[in-house]
């Protein structure tokens, strides 16, 4: 019972602007926890949403980046969305992807490399709903952001 009110409270909070402005502020924080505790530890547990690691290689630097994103399971696929919090730009690790589409997600304890692509029209629209039934502040990082997000699916290699 506890566990759904925090999911809720978090969801409500989700949306609002200051929300977004601490999360991208302790998301490196958060990273580190979940990828030293096998993801036993996050500030998102709890949430509801599922967590997870997504590895990248840099476009420009060749080097492994890394960002924890909330995801949903798509016949045995893995389903993020660039948001960036409902800033204006794309993250920096969408635009890797489009470069470099082989990477890894760190899921618990579990890395599994995989091969992100973008969702074509009709995958996106039942992608988008589910998303945003996980995670309602997608919806006004979207109004807030003014474009259109990049929706991947990280299929396993």
């Amino acid at each position: 019972m506890a566990v759904r009110r925090y999911s809720r409270l978090a969801q409500r909070l989700g949306q609002q602007r200051w929300f977004s402005a601490v999360g991208r502020r302790v998301a490196g924080l958060d990273r580190f926890l979940y990828q030293h505790s096998g993801g036993r530890l996050t500030f998102a547990r709890g949430m509801g949403p599922a967590t997870l690691v997504l590895t990248t290689i840099g476009r420009s630097s060749g080097q492994r980046r890394s960002v924890e994103l909330l995801y949903c399971r798509v016949d045995g696929s893995y389903a993020v969305v660039a948001s960036n919090w409902g800033q204006r730009q794309h993250p920096a690790w969408s635009a890797n992807l489009l470069a470099q589409p082989d990477c890894w997600v760190l899921v618990g304890s579990t890395e599994v490399p995989v091969r992100a692509r973008l969702a074509d029209d009709a995958e996106r629209d039942r992608l988008w709903t589910t998303l945003v039934a996980m995670w309602p502040a997608y919806r006004s990082y979207a109004e807030r952001s003014g474009r259109d997000f990049r929706l991947f699916v990280l299929d396993p290699r």
